[in-house]
């Protein structure tokens, strides 16, 4: 999804404000390591019966956008009846959308630090990991951080020969937990994914036909899909490691993409239309996604 990072200061510009509501959050197990009170026990041995804490809970909060698609009655009445060039309204809601995907692509690789802002990529998979994700503390909680491979820190180079054994395959192997529970989707940057396919010049292996389809181009390290998405907000020199398997974008049923009932002011010759949108990017496992950073 190549598209345009928008700018925040645009956002009245557009109609597009982020509205704070009071709503229950959303509350997602947090995996944590799954043997930490297995005991191998011979013959008489006592068996350990205590309980096994393996999840906890994270909260997210409930995040929303509005925008508000706003025309004039000169406009209205210009494009009405037999002589109108364009049916106005349905043109604006459209390049409302439009706008909204075009700022949400941003938002989703984002830190969440804007106010009402959904979790990004770069809080739920960050580049330092001991930050707070769903009200769970990492730098306490050290099962809650994602992995990071550091090139910088590695003393690697980022380059066609060195993408693959020196920096994916470390992130691969502390990201697999066996074939039904590791990344699916590696998401790179134009640099790092022009590496990654520098590395494969005569190995080149594509993802099924139906992804390619659908607009998506790519190719496969391992099982995982790699394609590259360098316009749509993801911070430059970067790889992440996704296990969809935990990461869901949720949005509540009654506020996905809702075109309200048209407002009219009383004193003021136009008409509103609100559109909502709410939801957020929960994650229930972050040791499982990695990120590789220069």
């Amino acid at each position: 999804m190549a598209v345009k990072p928008h700018e925040r200061g645009s956002q009245a510009a557009h109609g597009k404000v982020r509205d704070s509501l009071d709503y229950t959050a959303t509350y997602r197990s947090a995996d944590k390591e799954p043997h930490d009170n297995t005991l191998f026990d011979s013959d008489w041995d006592t068996l350990n019966i205590s309980a096994s804490d393996v999840i906890s809970a994270a909260e997210y909060q409930w995040r929303q956008v509005a925008l508000n698609v706003v025309s004039s009655g000169r406009e209205l009445r210009i494009n009405s009846g037999d002589s109108r060039i364009i049916n106005l309204a349905k043109k604006k809601i459209q390049n409302a959308i439009r706008t909204f995907n075009n700022s949400f692509s941003s938002d989703l690789y984002s830190s969440g630090s804007a106010t009402n802002q959904i979790n990004g990529l770069q809080a739920i998979i960050a580049d330092v990991n001991t930050n707070t994700v769903g009200g769970i503390d990492a730098n306490t909680w050290t099962f809650w951080r994602n992995t990071v491979t550091d090139a910088s820190a590695l003393s690697i180079t980022p380059s066609a020969t060195t993408i693959e054994n020196g920096l994916m395959l470390p992130t691969w192997l502390n990201t697999d937990r066996g074939p039904s529970d590791q990344p699916d989707l590696i998401v790179a940057d134009n640099t790092y994914y022009t590496y990654f396919e520098g590395s494969q010049v005569s190995i080149k292996r594509y993802m099924d036909a139906e992804k390619a389809n659908a607009g998506f181009v790519s190719l496969k390290y391992k099982n995982a899909d790699v394609i590259f998405d360098g316009k749509s907000g993801i911070p430059s020199e970067h790889m992440y490691f996704v296990n969809t398997n935990y990461l869901e974008l949720v949005v509540h049923p009654q506020a996905d993409l809702e075109v309200m009932t048209e407002i009219q002011p009383v004193n003021q010759d136009g008409s509103v239309v609100p559109i909502f949108w709410m939801g957020n990017l929960v994650c229930s496992n972050r040791k499982l996604q990695g990120v590789i950073i220069a």
